[in-house]
C-alpha cells in the first residue's frame, strides 16, 4: 500500500455512548457492550469509532470509570475481530454562559454526552494540577476567555504549555488503561473563530515566528470590520493579518505533531468537514499542512437533511480529501455520513463507494431535540449494505484506481492568503463548480493541488490535460514547474486571473499570466472560467478534454465513474434525479433542516446506452454484470457491443434501482452464477 503501515477501515460505524455508560462496571452496561458487539460483527463493521464522550475533559472526575468502560468495549469487539478508535475533542470544554445557552446545548449538542461543569465549580476544576480556566483561549475584544457560540463552549489554547502537558498526559493514561486500536482527536480547530487568540502564547509565538506584535482590537486595518462575525473579520490586504493566520494553523499542526509522538505506533486522523473555501481560516483549519503528522483523512460528507439528496456538490470535497490520502503514501479516506434512517444510510454507502473511499457510517440523534421512536440503530442501518458488498462485490476502496480525464487544480495558496476575483469568487468555489460539471458530465477527474503543482517531473509524467481556474495566488516554484509542463508538450487549460500575486499574497508587479502567455506554448489554452461564461461543454466541442464515457440513452441523471479494482474495470452508477420525503415533524435543532426519512427516484427513463472509451487501459474482458443492493443476489449480465477497437457500448436498465448500482467487468462471484438471469 504504498508504505502506509496500519491497518485501515473499510466499513466503519459509531460506538455511542451514553450517560449511564459511566455507571459500568454495572451488568446492565456490561451486557449491553456485549450484544451491541454482536450486532457490530453480525453487520460486517471492522471498525467501531466512539461517539458521545466526546467533551473529554468535562470528564476529568471520571476518567476511571470511562476508561474501565472503553477497555469493556475493546475486548468484546476484540472478541469479533473489529477495530476500536477513540474518538474525542481534546481542547473544547462545555461551559454555557447562562440559562438559554444551557437550553440550546441541551436541544442541538445532545449527540455529545453531556456532564458539564457547575459554574461555581467550574473555577476549581482541573487535572493533574492544571486549572481548565488557566489553559483557555483568550478573545481579543476584552480579554475573556474566548467563547463558542456553536458549540457553548471554551476553549483551551493550543499554545499553552500547560495544556500541552494536561493533553500528553492523558494520552499516556489512556494508552495504558484501553487497549485502543486508534485515534481520532477531534476540534483541532478554533471554534471562536477570529475573536481567539490573544493570550500570551499566541502574542508571543506570532512576534518569535513571524516578526508581529499582534495589533490591538481597535486597529482596523488589521482587523477589519468588526461589526461582522467574527468569522468574517480581518483585512486580507494587510500582510501581518495573513502571517496571524499562519501562526494559528501552525500552532495546530505542532499540536498534533505532539499527539503523534505521543500515541507512537496508532494510527492518527483528525476531523475534517471541508479543506477548500477561505472560511476555513477562521476556524484556523488547515488540513494540508497537517498531513506530516496524520495516518488516515476523514471527511464528514453528508448530514440528517433532506438536501443530503443534492449530493454531486459534495464530490469536491470528497476527491480532494482523497488525493491528500493518496499523496500520504495511499493512506485511507473515511466519508463519514450522518443518517437516522436506512434511505440515509444508503446513500452515505453508496457515496462512499462513487468516491472511492471507506465508509463510515453514523446515526446523529442527539442534533435533535427529542429522540424519535423508530430511530434505528448504526448497525441495524448499514447492516445489509456492508453485507451485500462482502458476498457479491467485495472491492478494497484503498486499492481502487480512478481514471482521471482532466486534472483539476486546487491551489490552497489562493485560501490561504483569501484571494478572491474582482467579482469576489474565490479559487474554491471555480474548482468545486467544475467538479459538479464533471459529476454531471460524467468527467473521470482528480485533484492536483499545492504541492504535486510545485513538482514538474510528478506533472509531465501524466498526459492528462491540467485545468487551472482562478489561481491568483502562485508560487515562483509551481510558475517553473507549469512551463516545464508545457515545454514537455503537456496541455493547460488557463483561466484569468493567473499569478496575480505571490504564495504570501503579495501582489506581483507584472502577472504570472502576462509572461507564461509570451512562451506561445502550442497547448496553452485561455478559457473563461466556470463563475461566469466558461462551460464543459465548449471544452470537449474545441477536443481539449476527450470524455471516455458518452450517453447515447438515457435521462442524463446517472452519474458513471470508472474505476479499476483488482485490474477489473468497474463502472459505479449513482442516481442524481433523487427526491428526499422529509420526516412529518422532526428537524435538525442545530442546522434547522428537516430530517430525511426516505429517498424515492423520479427518473424519467431508466433504460440506458453509453459509450465508453477503454483506449490505453489495457482492459480485456469477456462479460459484464450490473448489481445493486436494491437487487440482492441477482447478478444481471448485460449486452456489450465492440465499435471500434478501444470503443464498446453497453446497454443496461435500472428499472428497479433508486440509488446506486455498479457494473463489473468480470467474471461473476461463483456461489451466485445460478442467480444471473
Amino acid at each position: 500500500m504504498d508504505g502506509y503501515k496500519y491497518f485501515y477501515p473499510k466499513k466503519a460505524a459509531s460506538w455511542w455512548t451514553v450517560l449511564d455508560d459511566i455507571l459500568w462496571p454495572e451488568k446492565k452496561i456490561k451486557d449491553r457492550i456485549k450484544q451491541r458487539a454482536e450486532g457490530f460483527a453480525k453487520a460486517g463493521i471492522d471498525t467501531a469509532i466512539n461517539f458521545g464522550f466526546h467533551i473529554r475533559f468535562d470528564f476529568s472526575n471520571y476518567f476511571s470509570h470511562l476508561h474501565g468502560y472503553f477497555a469493556d468495549v475493546c475486548k468484546q469487539l476484540h472478541n469479533h475481530g473489529i477495530k476500536f478508535i477513540d474518538h474525542y475533542s481534546c481542547n473544547t470544554i462545555e461551559r454555557p454562559k447562562n440559562e438559554l445557552d444551557h437550553i440550546k446545548l441541551h436541544r442541538t449538542n445532545r449527540h455529545h454526552v453531556l456532564l458539564h461543569h457547575d459554574p461555581i465549580a467550574a473555577k476549581y476544576a482541573q487535572y493533574e494540577g492544571h486549572l481548565f480556566n488557566e489553559l483557555c483561549e483568550i478573545d481579543v475584544r476584552d480579554g475573556k476567555r474566548g467563547y463558542s457560540e456553536n458549540y457553548q463552549c471554551e476553549l483551551f489554547c493550543h499554545n499553552n504549555p500547560g495544556f500541552l502537558d494536561m493533553h500528553v498526559k492523558y494520552l499516556n493514561r489512556l494508552m495504558n488503561e484501553v487497549p485502543l486500536d486508534g485515534f481520532q482527536i477531534d476540534d483541532m480547530t478554533d471554534y471562536a473563530f477570529l475573536a481567539t487568540c490573544g493570550c500570551e502564547y499566541c502574542k508571543k509565538r506570532l512576534k518569535r515566528d513571524y516578526g508581529h506584535d499582534l495589533p490591538l482590537f481597535e486597529d482596523k486595518t488589521f482587523w477589519g470590520n468588526t461589526d461582522l462575525h467574527p468569522m468574517k473579520w480581518g483585512n486580507y490586504n494587510n500582510p501581518v493579518f495573513r502571517d496571524w493566520l499562519r501562526m494559528k494553523t501552525d500552532s495546530i499542526r505542532d499540536h498534533l505533531k505532539t499527539i503523534k509522538q505521543t500515541i507512537g505506533d496508532k494510527p492518527l486522523m483528525t476531523c475534517s468537514s471541508s479543506t477548500g473555501p477561505i472560511y476555513l481560516n477562521a476556524v484556523s483549519l488547515d488540513l494540508e499542512k497537517y498531513i506530516d503528522n496524520l495516518d488516515l483523512i476523514m471527511l464528514e460528507n453528508c448530514g440528517l437533511g433532506t438536501d443530503t439528496i443534492n449530493w454531486a456538490g459534495a464530490d469536491a470535497e470528497a476527491m480532494q480529501q482523497k488525493d491528500i490520502a493518496k499523496k500520504m503514501g495511499n493512506a485511507p479516506a473515511l466519508a463519514l455520513s450522518y443518517t437516522i434512517y436506512e434511505d440515509g444510510g444508503y446513500l452515505g454507502w453508496s457515496l462512499s463507494r462513487f468516491f472511492g473511499v471507506s465508509n463510515w457510517c453514523s446515526t446523529l440523534p442527539g442534533r435533535l431535540c427529542e429522540d424519535l421512536p423508530d430511530a434505528m440503530q448504526t448497525h441495524d442501518i448499514i447492516s445489509a449494505y456492508n453485507n451485500w458488498e462482502d458476498r457479491y462485490s467485495p472491492i478494497d476502496p484503498v486499492s481502487g484506481e480512478d481514471i482521471p480525464e482532466i486534472r483539476l487544480v486546487s491551489n490552497r495558496y489562493c485560501r490561504e492568503n483569501g484571494w478572491r476575483d474582482e467579482n469576489g469568487n474565490e479559487h474554491w468555489t471555480k474548482a468545486a463548480k467544475w467538479s459538479e460539471q464533471f459529476v454531471n458530465n460524467n468527467i473521470g477527474y482528480r485533484f492536483v493541488r499545492a504541492y504535486e503543482l510545485e513538482d514538474a517531473k510528478m506533472l509531465i509524467k501524466e498526459a492528462t490535460p491540467l485545468l487551472l481556474d482562478g489561481l491568483g495566488c502562485v508560487s515562483d516554484t509551481q510558475f517553473e514547474s507549469l512551463k516545464s509542463y508545457l515545454d514537455n508538450g503537456g496541455r493547460a487549460l488557463v483561466s484569468l486571473p493567473f499569478g496575480t500575486h505571490d504564495k504570501k499574497g503579495f501582489l506581483r508587479e507584472v502577472p504570472l499570466s502576462e509572461l507564461l502567455i509570451e512562451y506561445n506554448y502550442p497547448d496553452l489554452h485561455i478559457i473563461d472560467s466556470i463563475t461566469s461564461t466558461g462551460s464543459l461543454k465548449e471544452l470537449v466541442d474545441k477536443n481539449l478534454i476527450h470524455p471516455r464515457i458518452k450517453a447515447l440513452k438515457g435521462d442524463g441523471m446517472r452519474a458513471l465513474r470508472m474505476r479499476v479494482h483488482d485490474n477489473i474495470l468497474h463502472i459505479h452508477i449513482l442516481n442524481r434525479a433523487l427526491k428526499a420525503i422529509a420526516h412529518p415533524s422532526a428537524r435538525s435543532e442545530y442546522s434547522g433542516t428537516d430530517v430525511l426519512a426516505r429517498i424515492e427516484s423520479i427518473n424519467i427513463d431508466c433504460d440506458y446506452v453509453y459509450e465508453i472509451d477503454l483506449g490505453g487501459l489495457g482492459i480485456t474482458f469477456e462479460d459484464a454484470f450490473l448489481m445493486s443492493p436494491e437487487t440482492g443476489d441477482k447478478k444481471t449480465h448485460i449486452r456489450t457491443q465492440r465499435v471500434t477497437d478501444d470503443r464498446i457500448r453497453i446497454y443496461f436498465d435500472l428499472n428497479d434501482i433508486r440509488i446506486y448500482a455498479v457494473i463489473c467487468f468480470g467474471e461473476p462471484v461463483a456461489e451466485i452464477q445460478k442467480n444471473m438471469v
